[in-house]
């Protein structure tokens, strides 16, 4: 019978370490100098790293303990983020073909497999050689506060004793052929004793010849039973074997990664600064199925249950540490542990695809002919990889993605939110994020300065029967206005404005008006054909033409009709909704505001009673696609929402020169039901205003105004989805529940203006002192205050 070619342990040799130095013995290259950690590679995506669901997000600095600092491979690897949301390996048995494991070593206490075995004798899995405990401890030393830890610290170790009965115990140190050797029959026997008996990661700190058949046809067997398999590359890489190619893996792990049908991964070394150890091979051209992990100087052999602590004649003090792609392997096989127990979906061929596609790049850039496709990061590899959508639909959330942005109304009402769900990355990996650390309120805009910096100039002119006005921006140029003459604009004014704003007001009948607007909305029509003579100010605004959102592209039209004492105006507009702040979506790399479009119509009764004028308006807003300015992600497949505005003003003349006035508005907005927006979705908002004027104060025609006023708020209510709450592995299904994205915010603006207006120096100037509490509603912000003051002169 064919025994096979022998088989050596890939270890490249041991080196002692002061312990003084201690936190230093994952360290690499020669000597005893301390190396220091290389800096964590940064994540994929701006946003943290998604915890898989159910298990909550442990402390970082709970892991951060003395026994992880005497580990090597824990920190380089970045395998925190892992632990912290509960993956450890439990659950998952990791096969070890190799020389047995101490099994008085309290570091496995508990987590040795029953059907450890021996599969090349009957001897018992306690070991002649300390290799294979070294390769288990570096995989799944336990964490206990004692000793190192392992990066699958939880995991099973099924020992599988396949050294050649005798060889261990011939071990010459000065001679590197000496020692245990492996058949290709007990290899085979031990990568089939571990499928059987439930492994899904095995660990072969192996190499030599090519494997025989009984060993390839293993690896068939355990790529079909969907088990992982992680082979060392070789430590020839120094090239003093002529019959071996540093270049490429060993001759056994390329004849294993023939075999595996994408379930093998070959493991290279690199040291503590991402250099590829001098003795390992290289990858050469298994590229695609190479990684690398540290395996240069790797802390550190044990006595007992303990660390080995040698003292020299002189009193010092060491610890012994080991180098080989042997040492490697167990870091990569640990990181697929974890990975099999954190998502039990994944098959192995995904598991092995994950861990090479997320690898730390090294060398030249991408796959290399020396690394392969880098160093194993297990942060990384944890990290949602692909398109992300919310489990159980097909709406994708990616991660960069604004996920919702709200409108002025709203203030800071998310700084407090919360909107938790299930997503589901390219693997269809399970994640709970929380979508409001990805939505956006609205910015706060500098009123005065968007007041004070526009060269916007007013033009009116008319007749009695006919009014015509219009706001322009000296900034622009317009080549071509063919309805300069309509609009009785001179040629001069028109080469040099562009037209922002336009108003024409036309009296049908003495009991009739009619007008329209572009870049006004409906409101500034009514307030005009009701005769409404509100004082100006630069800062603190009017409720009667405030939604809680930004506007652009505004038209409008109303019509005015006598009816007795009453006055009935209707009105209408259309204007797009744009978004409260830059949002990006989709592949867009650039933040942009978006525009929707909204309607609004609208009925209002006003009548005079001798010095009192009052005025009575409901409004209906239909947005297509926003809430009260609100944008939520496509995902959420909202449909817009319908509000009702209601209107109350009072204004007082107790003299010709005083006017005395207040206005309210009142709204309520309901979502539409759509997509994953569900009942309930309700806002209440409201926006008033108290104002009192003075004409003639200083001279004739000037005037003197206070106003205390409030911008629109939402005052109470949120948004309710329907969105993933829990998701099962068992079953592939996602649970559904309520979440409510409230938005009212707890700041509350209030704006308070002293303005005067009135003739100065041949020109007309103008004096504004104002002060805003909790500006945008931003409980948080400074007050915003100051003075305006301005002068202009036509000529």
């Amino acid at each position: 019978m064919r025994t096979g070619q022998p088989r050596r342990a890939w270890q490249a040799g041991i080196a002692a370490i002061s312990v003084a130095l201690l936190a230093a013995c994952g360290g690499g290259g020669g000597g005893v100098a301390t190396v220091p950690t290389p800096a964590p590679a940064p994540t994929p995506t701006p946003t943290p790293t998604p915890t898989p669901t159910p298990t909550p997000t442990a402390s970082a600095a709970a892991f951060d303990t003395a026994e992880y600092e005497r580990s090597s491979g824990p920190a380089f690897h970045r395998v925190i983020p892992a632990w912290q949301v509960g993956a450890t390996g439990a659950g998952v048995t990791i096969g070890i073909v190799d020389t047995g494991i101490d099994t008085s070593n309290t570091e496995f206490a508990g987590r040795i497999s029953s059907a450890s075995a021996d599969v090349a004798g009957n001897r018992g899995v306690t070991p002649d050689d300390d290799h294979g405990t070294q390769v288990a401890l570096t995989a799944a030393a336990a964490r206990n506060n004692s000793g190192v830890v392992g990066i699958a610290y939880q995991a099973t170790v099924m020992a599988l004793r396949a050294d050649s009965p005798g060889t261990c115990a011939t071990k010459v140190a000065s001679d590197p052929k000496s020692g245990c050797s492996f058949g290709d029959p007990a290899i085979a026997a031990g990568i089939d004793r571990a499928v059987q008996n439930g492994a899904k990661v095995i660990n072969l700190s192996l190499g030599g010849d090519p494997p025989d058949s009984n060993v390839r046809a293993a690896i068939g067997r355990a790529a079909t039973s969907g088990v992982v398999v992680v082979v060392s590359a070789g430590n020839d890489g120094d090239a003093s074997k002529p019959s071996i190619d540093p270049n490429n893996p060993d001759p056994f792990a390329q004849g294993l990664q023939a075999a595996g049908n994408g379930n093998v991964i070959i493991a290279g070394s690199v040291d503590s600064t991402g250099t590829i150890s001098t003795f390992s091979n290289r990858a050469g051209s298994f590229a695609n199925s190479f990684l690398t992990a540290l395996g240069d100087r790797v802390c550190c052999v044990y006595d007992g249950s303990s660390i080995k602590i040698t003292t020299d004649s002189s009193g010092q003090r060491f610890q012994t540490v080991v180098s080989g792609t042997s040492f490697s392997a167990p870091q990569i096989a640990g990181a697929a542990a974890l990975l099999r127990q954190a998502f039990p979906n994944l098959t192995a061929v995904q598991v092995v695809d994950l861990l090479l596609r997320t690898a730390r790049d090294a060398g030249a850039a991408g796959t290399d002919s020396t690394y392969g496709r880098g160093i194993l990061d297990i942060t990384n590899a944890f990290a949602p990889q692909g398109t992300t959508s919310l489990a159980g639909t097909t709406a994708q959330v990616p991660l960069g993605d604004t996920t919702a942005v709200t409108s002025a109304a709203m203030g800071d009402a998310l700084q407090q939110a919360q909107l938790s769900t299930v997503l589901l990355d390219g693997y269809q990996r399970a994640y709970r994020m929380d979508l409001a650390q990805s939505a956006r309120g609205a910015q706060v805009p500098g009123r005065l300065a968007a007041q004070l910096t526009s060269p916007m100039q007013s033009i009116a002119t008319g007749t009695d029967r006919l009014a015509l006005a219009f706001s322009v921006d000296g900034r622009g140029r317009v080549s071509a206005m063919p309805w300069v003459s309509q609009l009785r604009l001179t040629q001069g004014d028109a080469e040099s404005a562009r037209v922002l704003a336009a108003r024409v007001v036309a009296r049908l009948s003495p009991k009739a008006q009619f007008g329209f607007a572009y870049g006004q909305s409906a409101d500034g029509l009514v307030a005009q054909l009701q005769g409404h003579d509100e004082p100006a100010f630069l800062i603190a605004g009017s409720p009667t033409d405030d939604f809680g959102f930004l506007r652009t592209r505004q038209s409008s039209f109303a019509v005015r009709r006598q009816l007795g004492a009453w006055g009935l105006t209707l009105g209408a507009d259309r204007s797009d909704v744009l978004t409260g702040a830059p949002v990006q979506w989709g592949q867009s790399v650039v933040e942009r505001r978006r525009a929707d479009s909204a309607m609004r119509f609208g009925l209002a009764l006003d009548r005079r009673f001798g010095a009192v004028t009052t005025s009575l308006g409901a409004s209906w807003l239909s947005e297509d696609r926003t809430i009260l300015g609100a944008r939520l992600h496509d995902a959420f497949g909202a449909t817009g929402a319908d509000s009702l505005f209601l209107d109350a003003g009072l204004a007082w003349h107790p003299s010709s020169q005083w006017r005395l006035g207040a206005s309210w508005r009142e709204g309520l907005t309901r979502a539409r039901i759509g997509g994953l927006v569900a009942g309930g979705s309700n806002l209440v908002s409201n926006a008033w205003a108290l104002d009192a004027r003075r004409l003639d104060v200083f001279e004739p025609g000037d005037s003197l105004a206070f106003r205390l006023s409030q911008p629109l708020r939402v005052t109470n209510g949120g948004v309710n989805l329907m969105l993933p709450l829990a998701y099962s592995y068992a079953t592939l299904s996602a649970t559904d529940g309520i979440e409510r994205l409230g938005l009212s915010p707890t700041g509350r603006e209030l704006d308070a203006e002293l303005a005067w207006r009135g003739p100065l120096l041949a020109g007309t100037g103008s004096a504004s002192l104002f002060l805003r509490r909790d500006p945008g509603h931003y409980a948080n912000l400074p007050d915003d205050k100051g003075i305006a003051l301005s002068w202009t002169r036509r000529f």
